[in-house]
């Protein structure tokens, strides 16, 4: 019988929830059906398994994110938008480190073609475009900017930046400016 009050959603919002408290990699059924003093089992009728939670928190993260970065972006071009797109992403993950963790879970192709993935490329494109760049360098940018944006993001929620001068604020502001510096600037090959 399933316990009145418990759905996927619910269980879901929770399990984002509790990604953020003990840490994405920590999520399990087991750890979640704890949290609603229910067995394991009770949730098999909402979850198949770890794995299906943690897929479905990753979209959520990915939908809630993009979802954020749409708001960021309207009416915004250029610099203003490459750092107002940034900023959520940096933003995301200091508030939620579990889900953004999520935000990297491997989806298989029919999950990642129904998530908010598309979103995210398609928001980072309409940034380049501002920056006049044609294929393949549109794609080679891209790539740039979500392996900055992450890794800088990763770094930082690590604590490793808080050990020495300047503050990380400033380092960050420097890389925007440095991207934006680049993308008007893309090398030819």
């Amino acid at each position: 019988m399933v316990r009145a009050g418990l759905s996927t959603e619910r269980l879901v919002r929770a399990g984002a929830e509790l990604a953020d408290e003990v840490g994405f990699e920590q999520v399990t059924v087991s750890a979640l059906a704890r949290r609603f003093d229910v067995k394991a089992a009770s949730l098999y009728s909402h979850l198949k398994s770890s794995q299906d939670l943690k897929t479905r928190i990753a979209l959520l993260a990915l939908e809630e994110l993009a979802d954020r970065a749409a708001e960021a972006l309207a009416g915004r071009a250029g610099k203003d938008a490459l750092t107002a797109f940034a900023d959520v992403y940096r933003d995301y993950a200091r508030a939620h480190p579990g889900r953004f963790a999520a935000t990297r879970h491997p989806l298989d192709a029919a999950a990642a073609a129904a998530s908010a993935g598309g979103r995210h490329a398609q928001m980072t494109r309409a940034i380049l475009r501002g920056y006049d760049l044609s294929e393949p360098d549109e794609t080679h940018a891209v790539r740039l900017l979500g392996s900055v944006f992450h890794g800088y993001v990763s770094l930082e929620t690590a604590g490793g930046f808080s050990h020495s001068a300047p503050d990380s604020q400033e380092s960050w502001t420097r890389i925007l400016d440095a991207l934006d510096s680049l993308l008007r600037n893309w090398p030819t090959p």
